[in-house]
């Protein structure tokens, strides 16, 4: 999977291993041997399947601690420094019973209600850095990754948590070192402003992120028994480590690819003109088109390791107790299976059949807790661009687009472009 025609033609390179059979043999990013499952409807039926664990520590020969591969849809934890233990309570490492109680307050924290009323400070924090943009042209070209797409989610990140303005540098410091790959020194400190971020939520609540994953779960108790109810149920108190971990887990999963959604969605637009010019003639077009976006140039192109709990068989092929699976979601999301002529960029495609259009989030348990806000941020980013450079044009040919060669992602290195006039 490391090859470097692969990394240059994911579509194409894991387009043919799906065609050669439902589930073939390959190596993993670490050239560890693994299955790889490659076919919409199998990679959807695997991702709920409970015969395979994110953890490997209950599979007998496995180590206790994870691959390390990030690409799974709850993207892996980043871990803290030398001197200091990973933070518990990342949700990709865990699996049921743990797993439930973590992601059960997650999952309200980050609540429908919760990111509409974000919407309108994400709509401000886009305008914000559109009006700074023209400010940082060099040569006529603006990179959107380094000044728009990354700054953006960011600074989302930040208010959906409740990070207070005086520690937004160390948010946007982190920002800028994940964009540029070279992450693990501010994740180390990030980590500990999580740490006295929960623990001063803990004292004084506040309408943010961290406040609601410290709040007890009553809901498995019909809000009447409180905590201890709650905890017998899965849910219950979870420790301020444990919140700092949440919360670092899901900024983690949700800051470069939500930008990088971003930023491919940008060059996707600009190198499609009369798709975007289907969006100029109906705004109402803008969820349908995000979520075909994600579908033809999401980030994430598989998960992360999943192992086997038991002997079992899928699709004819025998699969041993112990041995790993990673489901390739770019494969899935061009299975032409499941998406007649899934090469065209189609705004306007409806879903081929029920459920999901695309798996790029995930499925099951382990499905992207932060895909709603994801969607949402680049709704906004991309809607307000174009509305306000209706004149913007990539500063390269499309061919000229340099990519972090990624095993797991699909990332531009930088996007320049020509603002044009402005709407």
């Amino acid at each position: 999977m490391t090859d470097l025609d692969l990394l240059a033609d994911p579509v194409g390179g894991y387009g043919r291993l799906r065609e050669q059979g439902p589930i073939v043999r390959g190596r993993g990013v670490d050239g560890a041997p693994v299955w790889l499952v490659t076919r919409h409807d199998d990679v959807r039926e695997l991702l709920r399947d409970q015969r395979f664990v994110n953890s490997p520590a209950p599979v007998p020969g496995r180590p206790a601690e994870g691959a390390g591969c990030t690409g799974a849809p709850e993207a892996r934890q980043a871990p803290g420094d030398a001197g200091r233990p990973p933070l518990p309570g990342s949700l990709p490492d865990t699996d049921p019973p743990a797993h439930t109680r973590l992601r059960r307050p997650a999952a309200r924290a980050l609540s429908a209600r919760r990111l509409q009323a974000l919407r309108p400070r994400v709509e401000r924090i886009a305008e914000e850095l559109l009006d700074a943009l023209p400010g940082y042209a060099v040569g006529g070209a603006v990179d959107l990754v380094e000044h728009y797409a990354y700054p953006l989610s960011t600074d989302v990140l930040a208010e959906l948590v409740g990070v207070p303005e005086a520690d937004r540098g160390l948010w946007r410091h982190w920002g800028a070192e994940q964009a540029a790959g070279r992450a693990e020194a501010a994740t180390a400190a990030l980590a500990d402003h999580l740490r006295e971020l929960a623990a001063r939520r803990r004292a004084e609540p506040a309408d943010d992120l961290v406040s609601a994953l410290l709040r007890p779960d009553e809901t498995a108790c019909g809000g009447a028994a409180g905590a201890a109810c709650g905890a017998a149920a899965g849910g219950g108190r979870i420790s301020d480590e444990e919140v700092a971990g949440l919360v670092l887990a899901l900024v983690a999963a949700g800051l470069g690819p939500t930008a990088d959604l971003i930023a491919n969605g940008a060059a996707a637009l600009l190198g499609h003109p009369a798709e975007r010019a289907r969006l100029d003639a109906d705004p109402a077009l803008w969820p349908r088109a995000v979520e075909e976006l994600v579908r033809w140039c999401g980030p994430v192109q598989l998960t992360g390791p999943r192992w086997a709990t038991e002997d079992l068989t899928f699709r004819d092929t025998r699969i041993r107790r112990g041995e790993a699976v990673q489901l390739v979601l770019v494969a899935a999301n061009f299975d032409p299976r499941r998406h007649p002529h899934p090469e065209r960029l189609d705004l306007t495609r409806e879903p081929a059949g029920p459920g999901e259009q695309q798996v790029a989030f995930g499925h099951g348990i382990h499905s992207c807790l932060g895909a709603g806000l994801a969607r949402q941020e680049a709704e906004v980013a991309l809607a307000a661009l174009l509305r306000r450079h209706p004149g913007l044009a990539l500063a390269v040919p499309p061919e000229q687009l340099e990519r972090v060669p990624l095993p797991e992602g699909r990332r531009l290195r930088h996007l320049p472009v020509r603002l044009g006039r402005t709407g």
